[in-house]
């Protein structure tokens, strides 16, 4: 259910029954093993909900049955007394001891076996009854040596319990001193850490008798089990020693009763009271309640990943503990309750940066040197699909040649995700276009697993020169993230067209002597003319086809300008002669005007003209109409002089 105990100290005593939830004893309990001096016997432990990450303190108070019998810690005591002891001295006896409480403890001392003494109890300055044997009647070495008596104690339980002890008495001579301690208090204050063996204090005694009377030995008179295995007591010195360490922690002051005795039976009593003060000596320690093992990257700030406990068995300065964590962790210390800390998020946690933290908790007390302790949490941070895909290249483009085979590998793109797992599942398709009318699906495809792009058919440079397109890469989170990449396909042109005649057009072909000839020559094309862009071929041919034919023009009419100039030249060389007649012989002055003092032709004449780019020479030949009137004679008479226009 998310439910558990938790005590502090070494043994868990309860625990929750699975079923019921029913708080039950884990271990026995013995009252007075773990209260041995207290009242009121109380064991804490904390409930954790696990899920809730909260803490509930739960208090048992542990109530004592009479199981514990009173007993003497020397089951036989021997008592002196000498003879001339006047009736009524009374002399101390080994009190019995009932770890038990209340009327469960020692109630009530009884006296048997001799007329000649009696019982007395004498209250302690601790409220505790002391038994004395109380000599009711004067005593007779001679008459009695010994005497032998049995001291019973009884507790107050239903049924009551006992314990008994053997006197025995020696009739001695007389001794009219007893001893004296030179204090009847003694405080020592000794730190916890002393060393096992060390004299702690010693108590002194002195007697006035000599001999065997003022032979004085020291014994503890009242003493805890405890403090028995604690001390060390000389019975000839009086020194005190350590015979067991010391721990502030368990038990901070110890009080002895030391009891100086004569050879005579003569005694007195003195009380030692042993303080333990503190000492840092016990680290702090940190225990983890409860604590998450994994959490959400985007997880709010403020989250609860552990629930700590944290404690120092130390006193005043040594036992305050502060905790802190490290500076660059996201991650903060609230304080919960009385010693419960909880580690909850600083912020929010990016998985890409960091997937995984070991996050160290230290605990430092106040002591001087502090001792600190530390624990460390691991915590796994699960990812959220918040990274889209990124391209490695900001746009892709590559060159693929004409007239390719279908099924060609163009280019492969490639995108990676930052999350991890599903959400770092990358797949690759194409965005939606269209070339010349056509789905771009139906030119290139990409291969989701792996971004590369293919040619699905044959690529026509004079039809598509090049490919724009976009991929997409989208990751498998949920809900999906994506990104897009540009990618441009040139298609590389190839030799693969013959040469083409655009202007001008071609004439049809005429065979025989007299068959007319066009007079333009076309050079060879090459292969960088036929891959200019779509529309240059043609626009150029013609550009320069129009050119050549006005050049050409331009020559022709530079030749007729010269030829004319050459015969105008020759007929005004002639004119100089002395005329025959005021005009030609058989053409009519009327068909001839002056021009700048040359005379020449009104009437039109035809004529005929072959050119031709490979030959030096040019023909001109005129040939006149029907009419006799504007024909010149074929020969010109003896008499007459030559013709204007004429062969040379």
């Amino acid at each position: 259910r998310g439910v558990r105990i938790v005590s502090e100290g070494r043994m868990q005593y309860f625990s929750l029954h699975g079923k019921t939830g029913h708080l039950v004893t884990a271990e026995r309990i013995d009252r007075e093993q773990l209260c041995e001096s207290v009242q009121q016997c109380v064991l804490r432990c904390e409930l954790i909900v696990e899920g809730e990450m909260e803490v509930y303190r739960i208090e048992v108070e542990i109530t004592d049955i009479n199981d514990n019998a009173p007993s003497f810690r020397d089951p036989e005591t021997e008592v002196k007394i000498i003879e001339t002891t006047a009736p009524g001295w009374r002399f101390p006896l080994t009190d019995a001891r009932d770890p038990d409480s209340g009327r469960n403890s020692l109630q009530s001392y009884e006296l048997s076996g001799d007329e000649h003494f009696s019982l007395a109890l004498q209250a302690s300055p601790g409220g505790d009854q002391r038994p004395e044997l109380v000599l009711a009647k004067a005593l007779d070495r001679e008459e009695a040596a010994f005497h032998e008596l049995v001291l019973r104690a009884m507790d107050g339980g239903d049924p009551a319990r006992t314990g008994t002890a053997r006197i025995r008495v020696t009739v001695l001579d007389a001794n009219d001193n007893a001893p004296v301690f030179s204090q009847a208090e003694y405080t020592v204050r000794v730190p916890e850490d002393v060393p096992v063996g060390t004299v702690l204090v010693t108590v002194t005694a002195t007697d006035g008798d000599d001999g065997l009377y003022g032979e004085i030995t020291y014994a503890f008179k009242k003493i805890t089990e405890k403090s028995l295995q604690t001390f060390h007591l000389d019975s000839d010195t009086g020194a005190i020693s350590l015979l067991g360490s010391l721990d502030f922690e368990e038990e901070d002051s110890y009080e002895l009763e030391v009891q100086a005795q004569d050879g005579g039976g003569h005694f007195d009593t003195t009380k030692v009271v042993v303080t333990v003060t503190d000492v840092n000596d016990n680290v702090p320690e940190i225990s983890v309640r409860s604590a998450l093992n994994e959490i959400l990257e985007d997880a709010p700030s403020g989250t609860v990943v552990a629930l700590l406990h944290v404690r120092d068995e130390d006193s005043g300065a040594n036992g305050e503990v502060r905790c802190s964590l490290d500076k660059d962790v996201p991650f903060r210390l609230e304080k919960s309750f009385e010693d419960y800390y909880r580690v909850v998020t600083a912020r929010e946690l990016d998985r890409e940066q960091v997937s995984e933290y070991n996050v160290t908790v230290r605990a430092a007390d106040g002591g001087s040197p502090a001792l600190q302790s530390s624990a460390v949490l691991a915590l796994r941070v699960l990812d959220v699909n918040d990274n889209a895909p990124v391209f490695a290249e900001e746009r892709y483009s590559a060159r693929l040649a004409e007239n390719n085979a279908a099924g060609a590998l163009v280019l492969t793109v490639r995108a990676t995700d930052a999350d991890w797992g599903q959400n770092a599942r990358v797949r690759y398709r194409l965005s939606e276009g269209r070339v010349r009318g056509a789905p771009l699906s139906s030119y290139v495809s990409v291969q989701a697993e792996t971004g590369a792009l293919y040619a699905l058919r044959s690529l026509d440079y004079e039809q598509v020169r090049e490919l724009r397109l976009w991929v997409r890469a989208e990751d498998g989170g949920a809900p999906a993230l994506s990104s897009n990449v540009s990618v441009l396909v040139q298609i590389v042109d190839e030799n693969d067209n013959a040469p083409q005649v655009l202007y001008p057009p071609a004439a049809p072909a005429r065979s025989g002597p007299g068959a007319a000839w066009s007079g333009v020559e076309l050079a060879p094309r090459c292969a960088a003319d036929e891959a200019a862009a779509p529309g240059e071929p043609a626009a150029g041919l013609t550009r320069w086809l129009v050119l050549a034919v006005a050049a050409v023009s331009c020559l022709f009419l530079a030749f007729l300008l010269l030829l004319l100039a050459l015969r105008l030249r020759r007929w005004r060389r002639q004119q100089l002669l002395p005329p025959t007649s005021g005009a030609l012989r058989g053409v009519p002055v009327s068909h001839f005007v002056g021009i700048d003092g040359v005379r020449a032709f009104l009437q039109s004449y035809s004529h005929d003209v072959s050119l031709t780019a490979d030959s030096r020479k040019s023909q001109l030949r005129f040939s006149a109409s029907g009419s006799c009137c504007d024909t010149l004679p074929a020969r010109p008479l003896p008499d007459e002089p030559a013709p204007l226009l004429g062969d040379e």
